[in-house]
């Protein structure tokens, strides 16, 4: 009864469930006489361990512990969500004796199975019963010699379970109400709040704080020629690349400011180190229909002692100058020779790496080969599209998806339109890139290789 009061206590402070966890098995090994304890997860059907106690060193309890049941395969499981009754199991008798194979006192005979894998006595599993459903269940163990576990076990081990079942339920509402306070619904990245809240404290800590502002490029032109629900997918698409980021820096929060704009607080990381992790995520992971991520930094490793509101403004503007250049950039990339047949061996090159890489299906393989194409002729902008099938040739093709950046007042840009089949790509180039018969019979067989290697 002490164990248990002091149960109680220590489970009403805990936080999350892995503290829940720690608690529920090193109480189990004391109230229950038991030689090992595993904290259970039980989700559609299947159970899943997250914690033991004591940690296994045996090789066959590691591979036990790490594994997953599911609710067709143990009967003694598959009753206890449906009864959200106890079940118990024996392979000695009190004499350390094997039971026999017929003994309908053993209990289930593949749970008698797996205590004989492993040369333990007896087990017990109780139900973790949250909001009226098995949550989880809470499993012992006890190795010989040793008495079988026992109905007074079972009350125990039950009276335990009931005490851990609420303390998931309230970390797991305490969770979920700072998941509405504190988490962009959209994303499931922190909010702005939270971001103001991570900078001032990374501040207040005298070590070097990076602050990482983004903007999404192509939001608007996804939204307006694709809808909102290709908009919201952009949107979580680059909080997949800022999560990626904040993982990669331990200690940093990345977080939606509001619209199209993101931001990462980073703690004790060097600037060079975040400007080299942002650089390489956001290359591996390129958003879809062509939109891309501009972002700047800012560090106190340059600004000095400064307001969490000044390092955010610090970073904006970095941003904001970082999306200039980004534009002047793919304005100017134009091939460096004016020669047709090595801009057709650049477009080639480029445009079957893009096409490999790309997802599988026509419309992601012509949106790389279109963005390949027309970054290597130094274009601003492309366009992918199709005619309806039985359409006459005077009916307009309808856009699927379009990419690029928008081009600066005053550039010269011209399109060249290839195709295969009903599908048509428009790619942007400089007015100035090499064209010609090779540079198009190059663009029109990277046309037909994405569009036949999605078949």
């Amino acid at each position: 009864m002490r164990a248990l009061a002091l149960a109680a206590h220590r489970l009403d402070r805990c936080r999350s469930i892995d503290e829940v966890a720690h608690v529920a098995t090193s109480t189990a090994l004391e109230v229950l006489d038991a030689q090992g304890v595993a904290f259970c997860r039980i989700d559609q059907d299947t159970c899943r361990i997250v914690a033991v106690e004591p940690r296994p060193t045996d090789p066959r309890l590691v591979w036990l512990s790490r594994a997953s049941y599911r609710a067709n395969d143990r009967p003694a499981l598959r009753n206890m969500i449906r009864d959200r009754a106890s079940w118990v199991a024996h392979a000695r008798t009190v004499h350390d004796e094997p039971t026999a194979e017929d003994d309908p006192d053993a209990g289930d005979p593949i749970e008698v199975a797996s205590l004989r894998e492993v040369d333990a006595a007896s087990g017990l599993g109780s139900p973790l019963i949250v909001n009226g459903t098995v949550w989880g269940q809470i499993v012992a163990s006890r190795g010989r010699p040793g008495i079988p576990f026992l109905v007074d076990d079972i009350a125990r081990a039950e009276v335990l379970a009931a005490l851990v079942a609420g303390a998931v339920a309230r970390v797991d509402l305490e969770a979920q109400v700072r998941h509405l306070v504190a988490d962009d619904p959209l994303t499931g990245l922190s909010n702005r709040r939270v971001a103001d809240a991570e900078a001032e404290s990374a501040l207040e800590s005298g070590h070097e704080t990076c602050i990482v502002m983004c903007d999404v490029d192509g939001l608007k032109r996804v939204n307006d020629d694709m809808g909102h629900d290709a908009g919201d997918d952009l949107l979580r698409s680059v909080a997949d690349v800022l999560s990626r980021v904040a993982d990669a820096l331990p200690g940093s929060t990345a977080a939606r400011i509001g619209g199209d704009e993101f931001c990462v607080v980073t703690v004790g990381r060097r600037r060079a180190e975040v400007a080299e992790t942002m650089a390489s995520t956001v290359a591996a992971f390129p958003l879809p229909h062509g939109a891309a991520i501009s972002y700047g930094i800012a560090s106190t490793a340059v600004t000095g002692s400064v307001s969490a509101r000044h390092l955010f403004r610090q970073a904006d503007a970095a941003q904001y100058k970082a999306k200039r250049a980004r534009a002047r950039a793919l304005r100017a990339t134009v091939p460096a020779t004016a020669d047709p047949t090595v801009t057709a061996e650049r477009v080639i090159v480029a445009g079957s790496a893009a096409i490999a890489a790309a997802q599988s299906g026509v419309v992601p393989r012509l949106c790389a080969f279109a963005a390949a194409a027309t970054e290597t002729l130094g274009g601003s902008t492309w366009t992918v599209l199709t005619r309806r099938e039985g359409s006459s040739p005077d009916e307009p093709a309808a856009a699927v998806a379009r990419g690029g950046s928008p081009a600066e007042v005053g550039a010269q840009f011209a399109t060249v339109v290839v195709g295969y089949g009903p599908w048509l790509v428009e790619i942007g180039m400089s007015a100035t890139a090499a064209t010609g018969d090779v540079v198009l019979t190059s663009l029109d067989a990277l046309a037909g290789v994405a569009v036949r290697g999605a078949r």
